[in-house]
């Protein structure tokens, strides 16, 4: 058995104008990672890859040691959370349970209520008519109802109140407590993945940056502020990207290759994305 839970190599999908990859993912068993990038940077292209939802043009994918995303055995083990609910708006709660329970082989009705019970969902009521918290929490209940192994969610807290979002991370935290459970999980909120997550990897253009866990991350870069003439004596492969104002330079760096003496700051998440996007680099 593999120590990864979902592995990628040389993933290549091909589209007029872009291209993802080749893609080298490994995801341990056991970990939460966070993945983030720009708008269409290729984040949900991946995971719909991973689902098999769109055909490779080139590369593996291994999910559990299995080659078919689309196979039955594989479904009952993957939870998925997309960032709307992709079920008829006419249905209700006792809807999607019975459908549900007709889908996945180890259905666990008793779960799905415990949830519905936790999140203050109605039963009766069709989901045309539930909030946008709502129907994340419904999927939730789903993902979490028939004994996954593995949390795929693509912008699932995007657009959801302080609140709610802290329910979401507490129930991931709590997936999270059998060992052998994995969580792979796009967002735009970086904030939310500075709490939960152990790995980040960053995608680019459709290319994989780098993903490292999160805390040697914070550790490995550091933010400073230099005078112009300072900057002169950092090595230039010490420097990630920079910003230029007027009475100086703020680098995001390598801290092991800068001079003792240097005052570095730690970087949140967002501010290692940004300046890898947006920081004005050395040539």
């Amino acid at each position: 058995m593999s120590n990864f839970a979902i592995e990628t190599k040389n993933l290549v999908k091909r589209f007029d104008g872009f291209t993802l990859g080749p893609i080298d993912l490994c995801i341990p068993r056991g970990a939460i990672v966070g993945y983030i990038g720009q708008n269409g940077a290729g984040k949900s292209t991946t995971i719909k890859l991973l689902l098999g939802l769109l055909h490779k043009d080139a590369g593996e994918i291994r999910i559990l040691d299995e080659k078919n995303p689309k196979s039955m055995e594989l479904k009952d083990k993957l939870g998925v959370v997309f960032d709307d609910l992709l079920m008829p708006e006419e249905m209700t709660f006792t809807d999607v349970e019975k459908f549900c329970s007709k889908v996945y082989s180890k259905w666990d009705k008793a779960r799905f209520h415990r949830l519905r019970e936790h999140f203050h969902l109605p039963e009766a009521q069709m989901i045309k008519h539930y909030s946008r918290g709502m129907r994340m929490k419904l999927s939730m209940a789903v993902a979490l109802s028939h004994t996954a192994e593995i949390l795929i969610l693509d912008e699932a807290t995007s657009g959801l109140d302080p609140i709610v979002r802290e329910e979401i991370l507490e129930l991931l935290l709590d997936f999270m407590q059998d060992e052998n459970h994995t969580i792979f999980v796009s967002s735009h909120i970086l904030s939310d993945l500075e709490k939960i997550a152990d790995y980040i990897a960053f995608i680019h253009n459709g290319k994989i940056l780098f993903m490292e866990a999160k805390d040697e991350l914070k550790e490995n870069y550091g933010i400073c502020t230099l005078s112009d003439k300072d900057v002169k004596n950092i090595e230039e492969t010490a420097i990630i990207g920079k910003r230029i104002h007027a009475f100086g330079q703020e680098l995001l760096v390598k801290r092991d290759l800068i001079p003792k003496g240097i005052a570095l700051q730690k970087p949140s998440i967002e501010d290692i994305m940004i300046y890898f996007v947006k920081g004005e680099k050395r040539r």
